[in-house]
This record gives structure tokens, C-alpha cells and sequence, in this order.
């Protein structure tokens, strides 16, 4: 499911937009071979009577209720997570019927960390932790490439900091606007000494 563009604002760039790691749909994709491996095994190994056809029924509906909680429901929330980086924020996405959305402002960033498994670094993935000023962390997990997004988010911010800077500096060159006239009336009507 493609991220959606009305989210982001008419200015804002997308810079990156990443999925997590394909190692995190390992675990799902066994869970299904497991499952269709038992019900093969339970359809040839149990006789072909009235118990043995019973006896497939029930491993074959415990192979679905596995397959279908532990493979299929994983691998879709795996393919319906966002994580998106654009040049004003940090954007995630997740959930499928249900959604939850979350986004920091680059200029809210406080803190990055990046912990990397042993089994991470040798599939090139790991966790980042995005702390902001007043909110709760925002984890992603099983980034790939997260060295290099570490590297991305700090170029972000400091762009994001000097566009900040140049803005304030253009609002302090301009000149002070008139005053409205309902401001003008009341000075008028102070007392003079």
C-alpha cells in the first residue's frame, strides 16, 4: 500500500521513504512453510478412516489459525508500515485496518539513536529512536540502511536549522509593518504629559 502524498504539504519533499527491513518478514513467511508443512505431514502420516480424517481436520485448522495469526496478519501490517523523511519531518505509518500516525518536526528533534543487533548489522538494518522535545521517542524498527539514515536525518536537520535561521534573518530585515488604524486611534487617544 503506497504511502499517501495528501498527507505531505505542497512544499514539502519527500526525501526518503523506506519500509522496514525484508528480515523482518522471515519469521512470517516460516510460520506459513510450518504450517502447510504440518498439515502435508498430518494428511499422509494419519490413516484413511473416520479418526484420521478427524485427526487432519484438526491439525489443518491449527495450521490456519497459525498461518493466518503468526504469517499472513505480520507480513500485511509489514507491508502497510511507513517510514517516510521528508524535508521538514519524520513521518510513520502503521497499521491496517487501523491506523496510527505519527510525525516529528525535523525542528522538534532532539535526540537520534541507532542500536544495531549483531543480527541486524548482517543483514545492514537496526532500530532508530527519534527523541523530540515534549513527545514520546518515535521508534522504527528494522531500518534498512540505518547507518546511512543517521547520516540523512542529521543533514535534514541542519538544513532545516539554517532555513529556519535565513527565515528569521528575512523577517528582521524587513521593515516594521503600519500599525492597523485601530492601534493608531488608541495611541491618539492616550493622555500627553
Amino acid at each position: 500500500m503506497p504511502f499517501p502524498d495528501d498527507v505531505l504539504t505542497e512544499e514539502e519533499e519527500v526525501v526518503l521513504h523506506l519500509r522496514p527491513h525484508a528480515k523482518a518478514a522471515v519469521p512470517p513467511a516460516l510460520a506459513l512453510l510450518f504450517s502447510l508443512a504440518v498439515t502435508i505431514v498430518a494428511w499422509v502420516m494419519l490413516p484413511d478412516n473416520n479418526g484420521g480424517l478427524i485427526g487432519v481436520c484438526v491439525v489443518g485448522a491449527l495450521a490456519l489459525f497459525i498461518a493466518l495469526t503468526k504469517g499472513v496478519a505480520p507480513l500485511v501490517v509489514w507491508r502497510c508500515t511507513h517510514y517516510v523523511f521528508t524535508d521538514e519531518r519524520v513521518l510513520t505509518q502503521e497499521g491496517v485496518l487501523t491506523r496510527e500516525r505519527r510525525d516529528v518536526p525535523l525542528a522538534r528533534v532532539n535526540d537520534h539513536v541507532v542500536r544495531q543487533s549483531l543480527w541486524d548489522r548482517m543483514f545492514g538494518c537496526g532500530t532508530m529512536t527519534v527523541d523530540s522535545i515534549g513527545d514520546t521517542a518515535l521508534v522504527l524498527k528494522s531500518v534498512p540502511r540505518v547507518q546511512e539514515l543517521q547520516t540523512t536525518l542529521y543533514e535534514l536537520i541542519e538544513e532545516d536549522h539554517l532555513r529556519e535561521d535565513e527565515e528569521d534573518d528575512e523577517l528582521s530585515d524587513a521593515p516594521p509593518a503600519p500599525a492597523p488604524p485601530a492601534q493608531k486611534a488608541a495611541r491618539r487617544s492616550l493622555p500627553r504629559r
